[in-house]
């Protein structure tokens, strides 16, 4: 069984005031006000509501898992609020970053140990994460524009580093 099915991930359209809010989201501005805040914020609504709502599910229509990662440096339990691209049976997540210049520590932590798990809705799958290449992380790149256009925008921001695709399939 894959990890979407484990998880009973889905990705519903975003309504027209949703994608209306992907402008503000992908803005340079928006950016980087969204990723300084969005994730403390996020991570507040989550356990406040037993993991079932997120500010970018409801504002811009964006599915969102908690990838929970150990800190490469500290050994830290790290979680992470993402959009999860669905990738086949699994799942991928995209080091954007909302488009700023550094790379997102969740990469560093699942280069150091890929097992993680992922939450979504109450439930928690553990996972193991690698990284997608070639035509795969093509595939990827495309599936996510079409969830959220403002990854283009984060694309055309991101110039002096490659953007990480990790792929999470489900653990065993």
């Amino acid at each position: 069984m894959g990890l979407i099915e484990q998880l009973g991930y889905k990705v519903r359209p975003a309504n027209p005031l949703q994608r209306a809010m992907w402008h503000v989201t992908s803005s340079r501005p928006g950016a980087w006000l969204f990723a300084k805040t969005l994730h403390h914020l996020d991570k507040l609504l989550l356990r406040l509501t037993g993991g079932r709502v997120t500010i970018p599910e409801i504002f811009a229509g964006i599915p969102v898992i908690t990838l929970i990662t150990t800190g490469a440096r500290t050994g830290q339990r790290r979680e992470m609020p993402l959009l999860g691209v669905p990738a086949g049976a699994n799942i991928a997540v995209i080091g954007t970053r909302y488009g700023q210049p550094k790379t997102p520590g969740w990469y560093f932590n699942l280069r150091a140990k890929p097992e993680a798990d992922v939450a979504y809705r109450g439930k928690l799958v553990a996972v193991r994460a690698r990284e997608a290449e070639g035509d795969e992380r093509a595939a990827i790149l495309a599936r996510a524009r079409e969830i959220y256009s403002g990854y283009e925008s984060y694309a055309r921001r991101i110039q002096d580093r490659p953007i990480h695709v990790m792929l999470l399939e489900a653990a065993g």
